[in-house]
């Protein structure tokens, strides 16, 4: 699998595979057999839609800030990551978090809503990682 950075970034995918996976089937199994509701009005499409973009504009912003051994702790395996205060930390502490929870919210606001079930599963990931980013020091 390589250095310990490459083996966390092969996990990560993974897991957001199996996240990505979880997402879909629980919109398949609870949907009218369709993936998507074409019912739901423009307004949660351009709100979720928002939420997507803005959630994946932090997500890369973290990645250029510290780049691929700074994401997946290199600092923890001996490499040198330098502390950053730019975009998007001057905003946010975990912005990664935050990105990935914009984006949960925003692919439920499009693919459920105005379903009643459509906001379980984001508020679940939420407390995910709310208690994540508590613990990560």
């Amino acid at each position: 699998m390589g250095e310990p950075v490459d083996a966390l970034a092969l996990l990560f995918s993974g897991f957001k595979a199996l996240q990505l996976a979880v997402f879909i089937a629980w919109c398949y199994l609870h949907g009218d057999g369709s993936l998507w509701s074409f019912d739901a009005s423009v307004w949660p499409l351009a709100a979720g839609g928002a939420l997507i973009a803005v959630g994946q504009m932090l997500n890369v912003s973290v990645f250029y800030r510290l780049g691929k051994v700074g994401v997946f702790y290199g600092n923890k395996f001996g490499y040198r990551v330098s502390w950053q205060n730019g975009f998007p930390f001057s905003f946010f502490k975990h912005p990664q978090y935050a990105g990935a929870l914009l984006s949960i919210w925003g692919f439920f606001l499009v693919m459920r809503f105005p379903h009643a079930d459509w906001y379980l599963l984001p508020a679940l990931e939420t407390m995910y990682y709310l208690v994540g980013g508590y613990f990560e020091r």
